[in-house]
């Protein structure tokens, strides 16, 4: 993850687990549980340990255990590790606490037997971090403190060819832990993963050379800065240079960082002496005191317009003082040097704790245009403050356009567009297809979608909001593709950086009449094993015949950065069927799927 997501918009700063069975309440005094007072409510106070899980479960049917089949009103769970035989649990209150202990000691869950008791809540990580960094003469070591351009700009030391270089070098590595992985984990595959790599020179599939970035320095079209202080206590906007659990959370200046546009800058300048003027002071993770967090600042390099978000902690704050605050804030953004920056459009949004079901904080627009627009291959885009849109504009359109050659759709191709966005893949696609289907969980996305399809005069595209592990079954049946007549569905894969939920892989797996998928990842460490799910064999759970991936290519969309976004071409090849999968008791059917999305 950027140094620039740092801002985090949970009310609860994050807290380090260990087990502590055997802990003693009274315990519970210094500076490390100062956090249970200062808050006001921390489900920190009300936490179980939960003992004995299986050594296989994952989280979503977790979640369904506790929540629907055990009816318990959790509040958090905090999983320690992939598959660890122990959580924590957080409730709202004690009598939901114990309520939970009573229903979950000894319950009897994939065969093992649960253990639940009382937890004392974590310490402060920011303190003990402090206590431990420092010397008997209790200065502060900070060996771990970074400048913001180390932490923000890592490769910016290198020339562009160089970064390059380097990055297809790191794809190589990920593309090998990849066949390894497979090679590991599916011995049906070993014979065909060593073909491969005899063909690619050590990797599962072809890999072709890395595409640059057309734009270089100021390419970054949203940037989200936080708002606290350095080292010498003054106020900033820029990046945190630490975090929470290394003890120290200063926030040093932008003003040197290759990668952030000129009017981004003087945003920030104008923002920061208005911030530091104001009385109204910055927001605390230590202290949970304050009020200015965040500013997102979202620009468009077709048409100069910039967009604020100003994100705030309202804590007590009074309706009279509320609008006080709006009102200084339009004032200093729409002043002159606001206007030089390019500034357009202007919104408030308020940093809570999120109910179940919420994804994004409300957002109150303020001033001027409610959206921005920008251009990728020809076609213009609206941007809302909340809606995903690639942070490189010029670099996207190299990204699209790769996916489309890699793609090959035909005008009896239909389209699925999963974790579509603002459609902006999907819609570079419609010249050459069928038809699009996307499908989107943010609704205020899929409403900039639909606009942007009817603004582009685009009418063979329809997009969805909701959950695609949930919904990828239904725009299968939506696009009702007809083999005897030579139509194909293609499916377009752009996921956030954790990947896509094993339900849309399982669903994508079982569509009939999906042969190509184009996986696209921002995060192609995270994204390893979708991919090789996507290639097991055939078994009760993944039903349809398995992928192959075919071909792979980098794309840097984040130039001085170490990130680089990745595109992998899939394919089912039912003619190597007896060569992928050969275990007696998996082998694939042509039984129909049941088209039901699950519930």
């Amino acid at each position: 993850m950027e140094v620039e997501n740092d801002a985090a918009i949970a009310e609860e700063s994050p807290k380090e687990e260990v087990p502590n069975k055997h802990d003693d309440k009274s315990e519970m005094k210094g500076e490390e549980y100062a956090y249970l007072d200062a808050t006001g409510f921390t489900s920190e106070l009300f936490k179980i340990e939960l003992r004995g899980l299986p050594k296989y479960y994952g989280i979503g049917e977790l979640k369904k255990l506790l929540n629907v089949k055990m009816k318990l009103s959790t509040n958090k769970i905090k999983i320690m590790k992939p598959g660890s035989p122990f959580i924590f649990i957080c409730f709202r209150n004690q009598e939901d606490r114990e309520a939970a202990i009573k229903a979950l000691d000894g319950y009897k869950w994939k065969g093992k037997s649960l253990s639940a008791f009382e937890a004392k809540p974590a310490p402060d990580p920011l303190i003990r971090r402090r206590k431990e960094a420092s010397t008997a003469e209790g200065e502060p070591l900070n060996i771990k403190r970074r400048t913001v351009e180390a932490s923000a700009t890592s490769l910016a030391y290198l020339t562009y060819d160089e970064q390059l270089k380097q990055k297809q070098s790191e794809m190589e590595n990920v593309l090998q832990k990849f066949g390894k992985e497979l090679w590991s984990s599916i011995p049906t595959l070993r014979t065909f993963v060593e073909k491969q790599r005899l063909l690619h020179g050590g990797l599962p599939c072809a890999f072709e050379p890395i595409r640059p970035s057309p734009m270089q320095d100021g390419y970054r079209n949203k940037c989200e800065f936080s708002i606290g202080k350095d080292a010498l206590g003054v106020k900033r906007v820029g990046f945190r240079v630490g975090s929470y659990s290394n003890g120290f959370l200063e926030v040093e200046s932008i003003a040197h960082l290759k990668h952030i546009p000129e009017c981004m800058k003087q945003t920030v300048v104008l923002f920061e002496q208005f911030v530091q003027s104001s009385p109204f002071d910055v927001y605390s993770a230590e202290t949970y005191q304050g009020h200015f967090r965040q500013l997102t600042v979202r620009m468009s390099h077709a048409t100069g317009q910039v967009m604020v978000v100003v994100g705030v902690h309202l804590q007590s704050l009074s309706e009279e003082e509320k609008q006080t605050m709006k009102s200084s804030i339009v004032e200093c953004l729409t002043s002159e040097p606001g206007k030089q920056a390019g500034i357009s459009s202007i919104h408030f949004e308020v940093i809570q704790k999120r109910q179940q079901g919420q994804y994004t904080n409300p957002i109150e627009h303020l001033y001027g245009e409610t959206h921005i627009e920008d251009t990728i291959l020809g076609l213009t885009f609206r941007i809302s403050p909340a809606a995903f849109f690639q942070i490189n504009t010029p670099a996207a359109e190299v990204l699209y356009q790769c996916a489309i050659d890699v793609a090959a759709p035909s005008k009896s191709t239909s389209i699925l567009d999963i974790c579509c966005g603002t459609g902006t893949i999907g819609l570079c696609f419609a010249r050459h297809c069928k038809q699009v289907l996307g499908v989107d969980i943010v609704e205020q996305a899929i409403e900039d979608a639909k606009h942007n399809a009817q603004k582009n005069g685009i009418e063979n595209c329809s997009f969805f909001a909701g959950n695609s592990d949930d919904l990828i079954m239904s725009l299968i049946r939506h696009a009702n593709i007809m083999p005897d007549q030579h139509e194909s569905l293609i499916a377009i894969v752009d996921p956030p950086r954790a990947g896509l939920h094993i339900r849309s892989i399982t669903q994508l797996r079982n569509a009939r009449g999906l042969d190509k998928l184009v996986y696209v990842s921002c995060s192609p460490q995270s994204a390893i094993k979708n991919w090789v799910d996507l290639m097991r064999p055939c078994s009760k759970q993944l039903r349809g015949e398995p992928f192959v991936a075919k071909k792979a290519m980098a794309v840097d969309l984040f130039p001085h950065t170490p990130h680089t976004e990745l595109v992998i071409l899939f394919e089912r090849e039912k003619e190597s069927k007896q060569e992928l999968v050969v275990d007696s008791e998996n082998i694939c059917t042509d039984k129909p799927v049941d088209p039901q999305p699950e519930t």
